[in-house]
């Protein structure tokens, strides 16, 4: 990664740290306090942030001023976060760490897990409602978007294919697709659009952010498929061979990690294209590069 990318990087995942922080719960609760420890637990466990620091990174693209992005980009982490935790409970994907620290319902137990992630599904709308620099009508805007991404269009939906493919003998490539689209791609897709609406850019612009982000969250997790099968445990901070031990269809099992590096690499050169079309793209194609080769 150039230099150049890298600090800027590093300057959203400060901004977006310290919009995370203003917007905890933990010191605004009483008897409720053990809750919001979960939801900080969970928030605080790391990750690449990569959701919104895209919101931001197209917010700036198209002019908008990066303040406008805190709220929208705090929230789509959450948003993030929340499926996390529901994902690892024994009752879906039963994973004891993420991120190299128990998982939620490992540290605060499964009951108070459900909880930490039921409420940091719902706090995105009130911090987009409440926030100070954002204007009414992006406000909807926003808050539409968020809904039809998390929900059972979007990212719920993905990952109820996700958990009857379990239990289907055969997934084709365009199950495997779909099911992507939904349960990784449709949030990566909605941190771009509504960097777009806090900017507020075009419906051109929307438009082209969308065809971006496809291509991007398609190749995002078909090399998490590949990570799966070849990462350091340390580094990928959960156990290495999960898909296969829950007998979950990937890219890899389909065609073999060689063919799906190439299909990776396919759909980064899409995404990069995409991005040619726009000015001060240095940032947003040199993190789309990074993603190709990111080891964790």
């Amino acid at each position: 990664m150039k230099e150049s990318v890298k600090n800027t990087l590093d300057k959203y995942v400060e901004f977006i740290e310290k919009a995370l922080k203003k917007y905890s719960l933990k010191s605004r609760l009483g008897l409720q306090s053990t809750v919001a420890d979960a939801m900080d637990y969970s928030i605080e466990a790391g990750g690449k942030r990569i959701r919104p620091v895209l919101l931001m990174a197209f917010c700036q693209l198209f002019g908008g001023d990066i303040n406008n992005a805190a709220a929208p980009a705090a929230a789509i982490e959450m948003i993030h976060t929340f499926s996390l935790i529901h994902d690892d409970l024994p009752c879906m994907d039963n994973d004891d760490f993420r991120r190299g620290k128990p998982s939620c319902h490992k540290q605060f137990g499964e009951a108070c897990a459900v909880l930490a992630g039921d409420a940091l599904a719902i706090r995105p709308f009130q911090i987009i409602a409440n926030d100070e620099h954002l204007d009414n009508e992006k406000k909807v805007k926003l808050i539409s978007e968020l809904a039809f991404s998390s929900g059972a269009e979007g990212m719920i939906g993905g990952q109820i294919i996700d958990m009857e493919n379990e239990k289907r003998e055969k997934i084709d490539e365009a199950n495997l697709s779909q099911m992507y689209s939904l349960k990784t791609g449709m949030l990566i897709k909605t941190s771009c659009v509504m960097g777009c609406i806090s900017a507020g850019a075009s419906e051109e612009q929307i438009k082209a952010a969308e065809e971006y982000a496809s291509s991007l969250g398609l190749a995002f997790q078909i090399i998490d498929d590949i990570l799966d099968v070849t990462a350091d445990e340390k580094v990928l901070g959960k156990p290495v061979g999960s898909d296969a031990a829950e007998n979950k269809t990937t890219f890899v099992t389909l065609f073999g990690i060689k063919e799906a590096k190439v299909e990776a690499k396919r759909l980064t050169e899409k995404a990069l294209k995409i991005l040619d079309e726009f000015d001060n793209n240095e940032f947003l194609k040199g993190l789309t590069e990074y993603l190709l080769v990111r080891d964790y």
